[in-house]
This record gives structure tokens, sequence and C-alpha cells, in this order.
């Protein structure tokens, strides 16, 4: 009886000769990609159809899978880029002499990627007029008012020219170092203190300070309104021709927006010489560039100090005119 029943069962199980040998089965496909975050997956995707054995997916890509259609991997992340060490590495073609220092800071704004060099503490000289200005423009946007026209005319003297005069009738406007250090405490500055008294040019800032700054005037997230970024910008791309040196020095031609500043100390004879802006490099990506200095036995010394470390400052991102042999400007001293 057992034999009889088991061959009926056997009877029932054997297909049909009459039907095509055709199997339907589930079959997961793997695919492997890469996340913006350099992060390597595995996504399995379940396809129904005719599936023959030379098309069956590999044995580890099937028992990787889950259940939920996920098949998860060891994660690979790619090596983090240290730009703090390849401006470091870039600036050893940069050098110093004797009592020179020197400090960068440099922003990609297409890439968004940055790095200093130098935590220092420098004074401003006419660099420090970029943030005169920028806390004018802060304290009217507050207001809710425009400038007015003498404001405005100092401003341009200020920035195209350089002139001093302006520069203390701004600052006495603004509130002096207290105007500045409290503007400078909303666009997220940390190291910057204003100048006693009427002495704004001693305004102590750092490089990387001086970068955030560039932020608050180029940048999307800043504190200041598209109109008056847009005032200070068309003013640092209008400087008179005998300052147009610094950090132009890293800009494809005259694709740039500057603000140098220079002071020989009274009490050493020697010279700060610093410059920021923003330039286009022959990359066609856009720098925020910070370079201060001080130092050097004379401005035209600290001229080429720091037009090399602004060079250095691109060649650190690999991809402009900034490799090591075009930064490597002598500032000898």
């Amino acid at each position: 009886m057992e034999s009889s029943r088991a061959a009926r069962r056997n009877h029932r199980a054997r297909p049909s000769g009459r039907r095509p040998l055709l199997h339907i089965a589930l079959a997961t496909v793997a695919v492997v990609g890469v996340t913006a975050a350099g992060t390597v997956y595995v996504k399995a995707q379940a396809h129904s159809g005719p599936v023959s054995s030379s098309k069956a997916p590999s044995a580890s890509a099937s028992a990787s899978a889950s259940g939920s259609g996920e098949a998860a991997v060891e994660p690979v992340t790619e090596p983090t880029v240290d730009y703090d060490a390849l401006l470091a590495t870039a600036m050893k073609s940069v050098t110093p002499t004797r009592a020179q220092k020197v400090s960068v800071a440099v922003l990609d704004l297409t890439s968004g990627e940055s790095a200093t060099y130098g935590s220092a503490a420098f004074d401003t000289a006419s660099i420090v007029k970029v943030d005169i200005l920028a806390t004018l423009l802060l304290q009217a946007q507050d207001a809710g008012r425009r400038l007015t026209a003498t404001e405005k005319s100092y401003a341009t003297t200020m920035i195209e020219n350089s002139d001093n005069n302006s520069a203390t009738a701004l600052w006495n406007i603004i509130g002096t170092a207290d105007g500045l250090d409290t503007a400078n405490k909303t666009f997220g500055l940390t190291g910057t203190t204003g100048g006693d008294g009427p002495l704004w040019g001693l305004t102590q800032t750092t490089a990387a300070d001086q970068l955030t700054l560039l932020q608050q005037v180029f940048g999307d997230d800043s504190k200041l309104s598209s109109a008056s970024k847009s005032y200070i910008q068309g003013l640092m791309g209008q400087i008179e021709a005998d300052q147009q040196w610094g950090v132009s020095a890293a800009a494809d031609g005259s694709q740039w927006r500057l603000k140098n500043g220079w002071l020989a100390r009274s009490t050493t004879g020697l010279w700060d010489v610093n410059s920021i802006g923003r330039v286009t490099g022959t990359d066609g990506d856009k720098y925020l560039i910070a370079v201060l200095s001080k130092g050097s036995t004379t401005q035209t010394k600290g001229i080429t100090l720091i037009e090399a470390a602004a060079k250095a400052g691109v060649a650190a991102f690999g991809k402009s005119d900034g490799s090591s042999t075009a930064a490597s400007a002598a500032a000898t001293d």
C-alpha cells in the first residue's frame, strides 16, 4: 500500500510533457553605486521573469540581500583632503626673511573647501576699511535707512583711494572700535579687536577672521543685503592703479576685487603689508584670499612676500596657475 501511494504521489509531481519547461523565479540584481559622500553601497532590485542558470546572480550578491531588498556592504569612504596641510606645503616655496611673518587664509568658492596657514594676530592697516564700510552698511540696514551722500563720498575715497581722512570720518560715524566690534560679532569674527581711540589702522585681526569678513562681502550666507554686498564689491573693483597689487597676483588677468593695507610702524621702522579680496584663478574658480604680513624692511619687500603667499594659496588647491613654481617669488629682505 505504501509503495502504491508513493507511486501516485510521484506521478502527480511529474511535470506534464505537454507544457514548456519554463520556470518563473525572482532574480535579484545587485547594483553597485557610490553616494555623494563617497560611500559604496549595493542595492538589490527584484525582477520577475525567466531565469537561466547562466544569468543567475552570484552567490555573494544573493547571500547579502536582506528581506527589505537592500544589500549592505562594508562602507568605504574616500580619503579626506587636508587643505591646511597642502597650503603649508605650498607655503614652503615662500621664504620670509629675518623679521618677516605671514599668514594666509583661502576659500575656494566653487568647491567650498578652505585652508589657513598661521593663526597669529596682525595689525590691519588699511584693510580694516572694508570692515568699517561693512559695519556702516549693517548699521544703516538695521536703522532702515540709506547711506547719505556724504557717507557715500567717504566710502568711495576710503576704498578706491585708501583715503585715511575718509576712514577716520566713517570710523567716528560707526562708533569707533565699539561699533566695529559689535558688527564683527554679528558677522562671526572672533579674533578681531578694534584699535584704540582714533587708531583704526591698529585694529588687530587674523587671516581666518578676514576670510570670514570676505564671506560676508562676497558670500550668500551674509548679514549684509545683496545691495550692500554689491556696493562694497563695486568699490573693491575700482582700486586706483598704483594700489592694484597683492592678492590680484593670483588672479587671471583683471578678474579681482581687493583692498590692500600698508603701514610703517614707528616703533620698529618695519612694515605691515596686507591684502584681502576675491580673485578668479586661471582654472575659472573664484577664491577668497586674505594675506597678512609684518616685519618687512620696505613696503616693496612686503608686497613681494604677500603676492607670493597669495599664489601659494591658490596653488594649494592644485588647479590653477598656482603651481609651486608660480608661488616661489623671492621675498628677500
